[in-house]
């Protein structure tokens, strides 16, 4: 049960109902996080702001699907886990390899070193080691994508926290935290 219930488009002002009603055009749905973001439209706008910005850069749409799983799962966010395993499936990515992803793992080298690199930000609060920086090079995240990486874990970390503070209703197929 959610401790903080979606907002109904007919109760808010019309900026905000305009944004869900994009929003839904957009995505099919109005997704109950963004209702639920709602009730802060600068919440709601500042992260459709950087998600759309995230959405042009070097990391792809899978890409960003492997990062939101690597960060869910560290985060342990059934409604992010359940969002992001139907929209990585979405933009190609296997139900097998959404699974590696929630692991910091995968089949490719790119996105095992892109999973793994996402979990440890999150697990360690960005105090990643030398190490850590060193095996993400060698890899191929460059500086840059480092920096890519870290802006796609806190927008997802804010969609984790969110979740998790509201207790949203998840309104996609349920995926189980532990796997």
């Amino acid at each position: 049960m959610s401790r903080i219930s979606p907002v109904v488009s007919s109760n808010v002002d019309n900026k905000v109902a305009s944004t869900l009603s994009q929003v839904g055009k957009s995505l099919g749905m109005v997704p109950n996080l963004f209702a639920t973001l709602a009730h802060a439209p600068v919440a709601l706008d500042g992260f459709l702001s950087l998600s759309k910005t995230l959405s042009r850069g070097r990391l792809s749409a899978a890409q960003r699907e492997i990062v939101a799983l690597a960060v869910g799962q560290e985060n342990e966010c059934q409604y992010c886990l359940s969002a992001h395993t139907a929209m990585a499936k979405a933009e190609g990515v296997s139900e097998a390899e959404a699974l590696k992803a929630r692991a910091g793992d995968g089949e490719d080298p790119f996105d095992r070193a892109l999973a793994s690199f996402a979990k440890k930000i999150v697990r360690q609060r960005g105090h990643v080691s030398d190490e850590d920086i060193k095996n993400a090079r060698k890899a191929g995240i460059d500086d840059g994508l480092m920096m890519e990486v870290v802006a796609n874990v806190a927008v997802n970390t804010l969609t984790n926290y969110a979740n998790e503070l509201a207790g949203t209703e998840i309104d996609f197929p349920v995926v189980e935290v532990k796997f």
